[in-house]
């Protein structure tokens, strides 16, 4: 059966199912990065939600990763021992501890999304006309910030702008 002959949730269905394809397939290199920075996923979980100004308590930690508060302690200690992050006292309540990222743990975040936005190589074999056609489609899926920053991106390159707005 050809895309054109499926109904709209069924071709939904199967554009989805070959985007997360990719991303399953791509796991173990994510995974072999993070290895290399002494991290699991979960670890890498902790590393991209905390917050390096305000901090995180360690309820909300647990509330946002879905786990129970003695596992959030267990991946913060990780951190902590791996000096990417660190519990701080608020001065109001000494009960409550926030946890932060420390230069090192924003630096390693920053160094890990740099290597884990580079594309695999299914991704940089596509032929320009494709890539641009998948970037299009991309940014519709992006939150508005993202979409915005990208556009604001093509706005300081008239020719790939021209380009885009030629496919459209």
């Amino acid at each position: 059966m050809t895309a054109s002959q499926l109904s709209k949730s069924a071709l939904a269905a199967q554009v989805w199912r070959v985007m997360f394809d990719v991303i399953v397939r791509s796991a173990p290199e994510r995974n072999r990065l993070l290895g290399a920075h002494g991290l699991t996923p979960n670890d890498s979980r902790a590393l991209f939600s905390l917050d390096a100004r305000d901090g995180n308590t360690m309820r909300s930690l647990a509330e946002a990763w879905q786990c129970d508060p003695s596992n959030a302690t267990w991946v913060v200690d990780r951190l902590e021992k791996l000096g990417l992050a660190e519990r701080r006292s608020v001065p109001h309540d000494r009960r409550v501890k926030l946890v932060v990222l420390t230069a090192k743990g924003q630096k390693t975040r920053t160094e890990l999304l740099k290597e884990f936005h580079r594309p695999p190589a299914e991704v940089v074999a596509l032929d320009r006309a494709d890539l641009e056609d998948l970037h299009r489609i991309m940014l519709k899926l992006a939150p508005a910030s993202e979409s915005a920053r990208a556009a604001g991106a093509r706005r300081d390159r008239p020719v790939e702008a021209a380009v885009l707005s030629r496919r459209r």
